[in-house]
């Protein structure tokens, strides 16, 4: 299996730069499987496919302001992506491991002036493409990294760094049920529920649950080999609670489906589901990557966003629905000027 076999043409204006302007606002291309036909909706309308005793599971990771714009002594601006928290030797201090952009490179030892107060200390290298950083800051971590933190948009949304962060980022790059921080990409599928459109749902005898996956930058990264099998996944932070594995395994036992909010949620299940489908509460790290001749044992339907060509999550799709499926849907959508990626519309797959 080749990676060039999950390619397909996007015309660039089709990548949105902004979210809709309501969560529920954006369409939706429902996919059914088993008939192998495709239904335009708008997502407020999800609730038309949903049934009595279904849940829905999504992930509940609240994404932080993970990228610092710094500024050299010399004046070169620099940009980091803080990907993981490595340790707090004493107050006022933590060192991350981190991404960073800058014109000419970094060197350990050099002193970063970050935006809203912070500073940086870089320590060298963790791995080959990471830096060890240190975090000098006052107050409480949290509420510095607000102060100097933006929200770490993809690289394929255009933002101008010399401009103040936008608002409305802060706000709708995040689920409206975030709750445990730590992840440095939204789990999309989940932008587009607000609360009123998850009451109606859970009116019509539907539940949601919720599991956490700290979505990492992993997501954003291409697939380097073309052979498939050879790709290895970066590690991601998970759990998934008693209360919730229980509802989820009650709801099935009574004929409800499970339908997965992202493919995040996805892998939390399928990483927690036994070969026959039952659910073990669990938290850990996980690196399940999923593609094309895996068996799905927990996921019963699937909501998502449009993703990249080539990536390892429209393989986790193609897994789900088939790749010649998924790439006619694909296909459709653009010809009907669907908006794709982590601001664009989505799809549900029945």
């Amino acid at each position: 299996m080749n990676l060039s076999d999950f390619d397909y043409h996007l015309p660039p204006e089709l990548i949105a730069q902004q979210p809709a302007p309501q969560r529920d606002a954006s369409r939706l291309l429902v996919l059914d499987r088993a008939a192998g036909a495709l239904e335009h909706l708008s997502f407020s309308d999800i609730g038309r496919c949903i049934r009595p005793g279904d849940v829905l599971v999504a992930n509940d990771t609240r994404v932080i302001p993970a990228r610092v714009y710094a500024h050299k002594p010399t004046g070169g601006r620099v940009e980091l992506l803080l990907l993981q928290f490595m340790q707090a030797p004493e107050p006022g201090l933590q060192q991350w491991q981190c991404l960073a952009r800058s014109h000419r490179g970094l060197r350990p030892g050099q002193e970063l002036a970050c935006e809203g107060g912070m500073i940086a200390v870089v320590r060298g290298r963790a791995q080959e493409k990471t830096w060890l950083v240190d975090l000098y800051y006052e107050g409480a971590f949290d509420e510095a990294l607000e102060r100097c933190g933006r929200p770490p948009l993809p690289p394929y949304i255009a933002r101008d760094p010399e401009q103040p962060a936008r608002e409305p980022d802060r706000e709708r790059y995040q689920t409206v049920y975030a709750r445990a921080a730590g992840a440095v990409a939204a789990p999309t599928a989940g932008l587009h529920f607000t609360p009123e459109l998850m009451v109606a749902i859970e009116r019509q005898g539907a539940a949601f649950a919720f599991v956490t996956l700290h979505v990492g930058y992993g997501t954003f990264e291409p697939l380097r080999d073309d052979s498939v099998d050879q790709h290895r996944m970066h590690s991601e932070s998970y759990c998934l609670s008693p209360e919730a594995a229980g509802r989820i395994t009650r709801a099935r036992r009574q004929g409800g489906r499970i339908i997965a909010v992202g493919t995040t949620s996805a892998r939390v299940l399928e990483t927690c589901a036994d070969e026959s489908g039952i659910l073990h509460p669990a938290e850990g790290a996980t690196d399940l990557f999923v593609y094309p001749g895996y068996r799905f044992k927990a996921v019963d339907a699937l909501i998502t966003n449009f993703h990249l060509p080539r990536s390892s999550l429209l393989l986790l799709v193609s897994a789900f629905a088939g790749r010649q499926a998924v790439l006619a849907a694909y296909g459709e959508a653009v010809r009907q000027r669907y908006r794709f990626f982590s601001y664009g519309d989505a799809m549900l797959i029945l």
